[in-house]
């Protein structure tokens, strides 16, 4: 097999000839199809995840087909189109897998992080983890919803049923989770970072009623808004444009440090609330709501080897929608 490798933090990805994995008990083997390219994998590369062990695979939005199963795995069959998110495996013990809260887990594992991800042409994956994709929609295309979507979704269940919708950072998440709301009946309103016409023009394209700069004022107080940039300094302004008793989703696993901002923008009951993770029932839920919606993904191809590209592309700002490494 055939892996882009981060052996140390910083380091540009390497391409790696490996041996074909061997999947344990309740595992599987997925011959990767597509991997999306998220704002996650800059963090891992970065090192700014704690407790990073090196050699990793980066990836985490993985559409592939199983290959080869496990002893064990009753719910997969050779052949099945699946898709291997964020969320790898969790205890199923601590109080919070007990109580429907899986993706708090104590002790969970993570996809291109934790474990080996989809920047490969083979990965073992965690059966009661992937999720069947049936036969569809293009790999491609579906490779963003494994996490840009999935973590959209949950932001925009946990930003809840306002109509005037904030949407702060108009990427891969941004542009999937637009579209949900619109077909929700919710208005839009895009933030991109400085006058990103090529962000806007999409936005507008895909239904937000306004788009303009991070740092402008909407045309109408906002009920709820959801970052997705990982930037601190956005946390003040959203606060500032949301009406009494909004909120403010912060949705990302990492953000720079947010700065100290007066106690007036946070009064009359608005709330400041992360989103953490992912769990299978997001999942069940999202990927009917997608097929609905017509969710239609905005992606830029690369081939395996160009990782460090499609990562560099993503850091400087310059995708539309979201990037998707192909396999040779």
């Amino acid at each position: 097999m055939q892996a882009m490798v981060l052996e140390r933090a910083g380091a540009p990805l390497v391409l790696r000839e490996r041996p074909d994995p061997v999947p344990g008990a309740g595992m599987v083997r997925v011959k990767v199809s597509a991997c999306g390219v998220c704002r996650t994998d800059l963090h891992v590369v970065d090192g700014e995840l704690p407790d990073l062990v090196y050699p990793i695979v980066p990836g985490h939005e993985v559409v592939g087909r199983v290959d080869r199963l496990g002893i064990g795995v009753m719910n997969l069959r050779v052949g099945d189109r699946v898709g291997v998110p964020w969320l790898a495996a969790t205890c199923g013990v601590c109080f919070y897998c007990r109580n429907g809260s899986e993706n708090l887990c104590d002790r969970p594992q993570f996809t291109g992080y934790t474990r080996d991800g989809g920047f490969a042409s083979h990965l073992i994956a965690d059966a009661r983890f992937c999720f069947p994709l049936g036969e569809t929609e293009d790999d491609v295309a579906l490779a963003p919803l494994l996490c840009a979507g999935l973590i959209g979704w949950r932001s925009l269940a946990m930003a809840g049923e306002g109509l005037h919708l904030g949407i702060y950072g108009f990427g891969a998440a941004g542009h999937i989770v637009a579209q949900v709301a619109r077909w929700q009946g919710r208005s839009v309103y895009a933030f991109t970072r400085g006058d990103d016409r090529a962000a806007q023009h999409l936005a507008l394209a895909l239904g937000a009623c306004w788009a303009g700069s991070s740092d402008a004022a909407p045309p109408h107080p906002l009920d709820a808004a959801i970052i997705y940039a990982p930037v601190g300094d956005l946390v003040p302004l959203a606060l500032q444009a949301v009406r009494k008793g909004g909120r403010v989703v912060c949705a990302g696993i990492h953000m720079s440090d947010i700065p100290s901002f007066p106690y007036r923008i946070l009064w009359e009951e608005r709330q400041l609330v992360s989103v953490a993770n992912l769990t299978r029932r997001d999942a069940a839920n999202f990927f009917a709501v997608a097929r609905q919606a017509g969710i239609v993904t905005r992606t830029t191809t690369y081939p395996l080897e160009r990782a460090n590209e499609a990562l560099a592309d993503l850091r400087r700002g310059a995708l539309v929608g979201a990037a998707v490494l192909q396999p040779g």
